[in-house]
């Protein structure tokens, strides 16, 4: 070999183990940052509120705020449990969260708005199922803005006593829930609390996207005996359904919490696995067909409990790194 081939061939093989490397670093060359997403959760039992995290690819979620509180309960019982958020069409975020566990605490779901995620408005408990006396509880409310209507929903589980029938049904302490929901426009008048979706089996944790023209549902099969617990999803032509075509799971057993998030072509369904062993984790698709479960991919904060993940810009971003308590 002469020399000048010689150089040619040892530059080529230099470059060809760079992209050998270049393809083995973490998150930037297989996962582009593309957008500023943030997730909702809370610690412990949600007594010390809002935790935030954010996120420039979906998969490496960093703490913000020293992973301190955002904001404190003051309503209900005093928790900031499941919080869910969604911003609105003026810029406002519209925050809602369960505020005690059952209905002799609380028979609501708290409130708050901000414009950036730091000033909060006044807490407010938001009473619901006042045409349910038997309802024991109000878990996990989730709010979801339909631009056709100009409408938001907002929609949780409750178990009714006696309303829907059991057997296999019943959960742990005998609950049996269904989703609930009411409708408001400026979230100080409220409809009257409905049904919301009754797929005939045990429901909790329910969250909503526009998929195309089909409105997609994903909760929480809640059953116990034998278990389930674990997440399935239906379609709707409507904010309110029907809701068919129950999909079978499209997750192991003992998850709860569910989130979808939409990053290129890809759709993410976020989620809790509380049982042994605790960590948060998720499940991709590109079709609401075939999942691939992903999370051990995922990076969150320590002790991350269920919560929602929206997207947000990128100056709204910066400030909320700048925060330090």
């Amino acid at each position: 070999m002469n020399i000048a081939k010689k150089v040619v061939f040892t530059l080529l093989l230099g470059l060809t183990f760079q992209n050998i490397g270049s393809a083995a670093e973490p998150n930037e060359t297989a996962r582009p940052q593309t957008g500023w997403y943030l997730f909702t959760s809370f610690r412990d039992n949600g007594q010390d509120g809002l935790h935030l995290a954010l996120s420039r690819d979906g998969y490496t979620w960093t703490a913000l705020n020293n992973d301190k509180s955002f904001l404190q309960p003051t309503v209900g019982a005093k928790l900031m449990r499941d919080p869910a958020i969604a911003q609105g069409t003026d810029g406002t975020f519209h925050l809602v969260w369960t505020s005690g566990w059952t209905t002799k605490e609380s028979k609501q779901f708290g409130y708050a708005s901000s414009k950036d995620l730091i000033n909060w408005s006044e807490q407010k408990g938001i009473p619901v199922m006042q045409n349910e006396p038997k309802t024991r509880n109000v878990w996990a409310p989730e709010l979801f803005y339909d631009k056709k209507e100009d409408l938001w929903y907002i929609f949780w589980s409750s178990t009714v006593t006696d309303k829907f029938p059991g057997g296999s049904n019943i959960s742990e302490d005998n609950y049996n829930h269904r989703a609930y929901y009411i409708t408001t426009k400026d979230f100080k008048t409220f409809s009257e609390s409905k049904l919301f979706c009754d797929p005939g089996f045990n429901v909790i944790d329910s969250t909503m996207v526009m998929d195309s023209d089909r409105y997609i549902l994903v909760c929480k099969d809640e059953r116990l005996n034998p278990p389930k617990k674990n997440l399935r999803m239906a379609t709707g032509k409507t904010p309110t359904g029907p809701f068919i075509h129950v999909s079978e799971p499209f997750t192991i057993s003992w998850v709860e919490g569910p989130s979808l998030l939409k990053i290129g072509d890809t759709w993410f369904c976020y989620f809790d696995h509380y049982a042994n062993p605790h960590y948060y984790g998720a499940v991709k698709t590109t079709d609401f067909k075939t999942w691939t479960d992903c999370s051990k991919e995922m990076t969150f904060p320590k002790d991350h409990r269920h919560g929602t993940v929206i997207e947000i810009t990128e100056s709204l971003a910066k400030t909320l790194q700048e925060k330090k308590d």
